[in-house]
């Protein structure tokens, strides 16, 4: 199946357009109890934002696409607040049309994928392990990962698409080696081995580089010093005593933020699809979860 995000700028008038062309699309209880104004609202204050539409039949295709506001794709892409769509987009997609240049806020999205995996990685590692490690942010704490996905999902993602990361990433990649932060020691096949400088600066400027979501959280729990930036500005740090502690509250943090959106979409998808819909599609995800451990 096939996904498609769809970013509108009002979600109530987008499916109240869409109930007229594709009724059939929504679970049925939906359409006769509260419409357009019902789905919005659970998507909103159930789910994350996003509401789903599984197994529709397009062009001899079976697709699922997901409608949500572009104001709170932006804000998820740019702050991570949920991570639940922006972890997404840290993964190869094909962008058919863009009116608000999303593919150029999302390189702040794909340079905080790159500096929060480095603080989870040791001092070598190869370029795949990399890529694995920026593929699996986004699934950890996922409740789905438990019983309802293949254990080898990041695995395939990357190595079915390495080329793809490599493109993706290549910048950022560059621009971290001409700062010193990292360095390729070797390559073979096409696929380097990198090493980084783990020292407490270098953590300290890999912190800075996340999300201010993320940063903020951080500094609620290791606690933050006030320094003057050189616009003159007053701002806050994260007070980080080692790698290793930046990199544990890191993890924790953004495990909490993905559970929770996780959990809440899940709801919102058993609500909005229907039972036997939600079952359905539970149940191919079990049956690929189960393939995968056997």
């Amino acid at each position: 199946m096939v996904d498609y995000i769809l970013g509108v700028s009002d979600p109530l008038q987008w499916h109240s357009e869409n109930l007229k062309l594709n009724r059939d699309h929504y679970a049925s209880w939906m359409v006769h109890v509260g419409g357009a104004k019902l789905i919005t609202e659970i998507a909103d204050e159930i789910g994350v934002g996003v509401h789903f539409n599984p197994f529709v039949t397009w062009n001899n295709k079976m697709l699922k696409y997901g409608v949500v506001r572009m104001h709170d794709l932006l804000q998820d892409v740019l702050k991570w607040d949920r991570f639940y769509l922006s972890g997404r987009l840290q993964k190869p997609v094909h962008i058919l049309l863009d009116n608000l240049d999303i593919e150029n806020a999302n390189s702040s999205n794909l340079r905080a994928a790159v500096s929060a995996s480095l603080l989870l990685l040791p001092h070598e590692f190869s370029e795949e392990d990399l890529y694995a490690k920026i593929c699996s942010l986004s699934y950890m704490g996922d409740l789905r990962m438990l019983f309802a996905e293949d254990r080898n999902k990041v695995k395939k993602i990357v190595q079915g698409q390495f080329s793809l990361f490599q493109s993706m990433y290549k910048p950022f990649l560059e621009d971290y080696e001409t700062k010193n932060m990292i360095r390729f020691s070797s390559c073979s096949v096409h696929k380097a081995n990198i090493c980084q400088d783990i020292n407490l600066s270098t953590t300290c400027s890999l912190v800075s580089l996340l999300p201010q979501a993320m940063r903020n959280q951080m500094g609620m729990k290791l606690g933050e010093q006030k320094r003057i930036a050189e616009s003159g500005r007053v701002v806050c740090d994260v007070k980080i005593s080692s790698r290793e502690e930046a990199a544990k509250c890191m993890q924790k943090v953004l495990r909490r933020t993905v559970m929770m959106s996780s959990a809440r979409q899940a709801v919102s998808g058993f609500l909005t699809t229907g039972g036997l819909n939600a079952v359905r599609y539970l149940g191919k995800k079990m049956a690929k979860a189960w393939k995968s451990r056997t």
